[in-house]
């Protein structure tokens, strides 16, 4: 039980009590009292608020701070580390920093301090009261992560890839270690994140441009730009705000084959704009507008008639392109290359980077073209085919086409005569060159006609021999002879049958038979062997006439006409004709002329 006496014995007044512990606590050195003995606590200790803390020591990778709390706590001396520096920069015994509590007490019963969190998140707080979203900032990069960069604006915010410019670069790490300035696009202050875009950026202070550069911009203006892109049919050109397109065919009056002959990314140029469509904001530019166009004068320099060496810089199916001078080409037709050659395509006499000598032939100054000739620097074989190849001159040559109307023979290289189906045989009947020559065939022929003017030499292969029909024909076939025969055709007006080879004559039906004949084939067929009888031979037209009437009997009785006077000729059919109608006049006999 208490002893209440004991306790009133030793029970001091509170006035008293006060005395005595200041007496207890003064220093006369300092001057220290009971309140500096024991501080006011001024910081609240909660999980994740930022404290001030000083600096005891340095443990070997451990620093020691005090924050006022009953025990010190200990923090790791990695998040000292400055990525500016690439290197820990440590802290100094006795420095004031601030730190977050991450917890009051861990598992073991410690206080759990951080620097590097307390660091961050009042450059959070910092950039948080400076800046909103649509504001500019600037920072470095600091690297690449998946989906873009992260920029250090005094925090760590990222860039998308899509973010970092306008055309998205090949690779976004170039970008590493550079000063941007970028849009703030979006705050996440619960997740702590930051978006921005240098594209936004760009797109406002280019569109701002473009609206000034749309005002002032003329046709016929120089003005200076950017290589910003290439493509294969010219490149982009920024002129401050918007992009112009400088085509391929407006870098040079020369020949260029690959728009980076000329440009590069990033190059500067001055430019000169051809033409401007404010309402479409298309921008047409030109490098080589800058200069006088070659084609000025050029008559002067290339009259035509004239000869010049140029260089073969590309040839196609149809010929090849010659440049003269930078900036003037001309073309060489497949046909102006050669007198005599059959040339199937240009590579086969020149090729690119060839020096050839040419003859200018024609000039489009308002088209920009210039035709040239090869052949016309060559001696023309045509102009003396007359003097070498006279009518009459025998030559062998080759045949090297065949067609519906005749064979072309080859005399010499480049030099082809027309042997016509017409001068291949005196008698036989010839429907296709293939039946007397082939292709390749060695032929002697006579040259019939040279047109020099039109290149036209006239061949005869029938002229080679003597025409039958002007002696031999007529000598050995006369009127009233009889004569075997084959059927060859038959016709609705008649037969013709073969005599001897390439010897045709007419059997027309009215000579068929004594009787009346309606049609060919009631009498013969093709490939039968007759005998028939030759009625006339003519040879101006070529043509025997012939019958199966009264083959064996005398002359055919004369019919009465009951007039007085002469009678008119009887008319004979037959021949080698392709009509039907009467061919041949008998002869009028003895009595017909009295």
């Amino acid at each position: 039980m208490v002893n209440r006496n004991l306790l009133r014995q030793f029970d001091l007044p509170e006035a008293e009590l006060q005395r005595q512990l200041q007496d207890a606590f003064y220093q006369e050195d300092t001057g220290g009292s009971l309140e500096t003995w024991l501080p006011v606590e001024e910081q609240e200790f909660e999980a994740n608020k930022i404290v001030k803390g000083r600096v005891l020591n340095i443990v070997g990778d451990d620093v020691v701070v005090d924050v006022g709390y009953k025990s010190e706590g200990v923090i790791k001396l990695e998040e000292w580390y400055d990525e500016g520096l690439d290197k820990v920069v440590p802290p100094q015994p006795g420095q004031e920093i601030q730190v977050l509590l991450d917890s009051v007490e861990d598992e073991s019963g410690a206080i759990v301090l951080s620097y590097r969190k307390a660091k961050r998140q009042k450059e959070w707080e910092t950039i948080i009261e400076k800046h909103k979203e649509g504001d500019v900032v600037s920072g470095a990069v600091t690297r690449k992560i998946k989906g873009g960069l992260l920029v250090n604006i005094g925090v760590n915010v990222f860039l998308p890839a899509s973010q970092v410019d306008i055309r998205r670069p090949p690779d976004i790490g170039d970008y590493i270690g550079k000063t941007i300035e970028c849009k703030i696009l979006k705050i996440d202050e619960a997740r702590r994140n930051i978006v921005v875009s240098r594209r936004k950026l760009i797109e406002d202070q280019r569109e701002e441009m473009k609206k000034k550069l749309l005002n002032e911009i003329e046709p016929g203006q120089v003005r200076k730009g950017v290589v910003k892109n290439i493509a294969e049919f010219g490149a982009f050109v920024d002129l401050g705000g918007i992009d112009g397109l400088l085509h391929i065919t407006d870098m040079s009056w020369g020949r260029i084959s690959n728009p980076h002959e000329v440009v590069h990314i990033d190059q500067q140029l001055e430019v000169y704009i051809i033409s401007v469509d404010k309402d479409k904001e298309k921008i047409a530019l030109g490098l080589k507008q800058k200069t006088q166009s070659p084609w000025m004068n050029v008559e002067a320099r290339y009259p035509i008639g004239s000869r010049h060496s140029g260089e073969v810089v590309n040839v196609m199916s149809y010929g090849a392109f010659v440049k003269l001078e930078p900036g003037i080409e001309g073309l060489v037709h497949i046909s102006e290359m050669s007198w005599t050659k059959r040339i199937n395509h240009p590579s086969e006499l020149v090729s690119i980077g060839d020096q050839i000598e040419v003859q200018v032939l024609n000039i489009n100054k308002e088209k920009q073209e210039i035709s040239l000739g090869m052949k016309q620097v060559q001696p023309n074989p045509w102009d003396k085919v007359a003097e070498r190849y006279p009518p009459g001159t025998v030559i062998t040559g080759t045949v090297r086409n065949l067609t519906n109307y005749g064979a072309f023979i080859e005399i010499e290289e480049g030099i082809d005569g027309l042997l016509h189906v017409s001068d291949m045989s005196w008698v036989r009947k010839v429907s296709h060159p293939s039946e007397v020559v082939a292709k390749g065939d060695k032929v002697t022929c006579v040259v019939l006609n040279v047109d020099q003017e039109r290149k036209r030499v006239a061949l005869g292969l029938k002229q080679m021999a003597s025409d039958p029909w002007e002696g031999d024909i007529p000598g050995r076939y006369h009127p009233g002879d009889l004569k075997k025969g084959k059927v060859t055709k038959l016709t609705n007006f008649g037969v013709f049958v073969e005599l001897e080879p390439g010897l045709e004559g007419l059997l027309h039906i009215s000579e068929l038979a004594d009787d009346k004949v309606e049609s060919p084939e009631e009498v013969v067929k093709v490939g039968d062997d007759i005998e028939v009888k030759v009625l006339r031979v003519e040879p101006k037209d070529r043509k025997i006439g012939l019958s199966r009437k009264n083959l064996y009997g005398g002359p055919e009785p004369e019919e009465e006409t009951g007039e007085a006077g002469p009678r008119p000729p009887r008319e004979l059919r037959g021949g080698t004709g392709s009509s039907g109608g009467q061919l041949f006049s008998m002869p009028e006999t003895a009595q017909e002329k009295k």
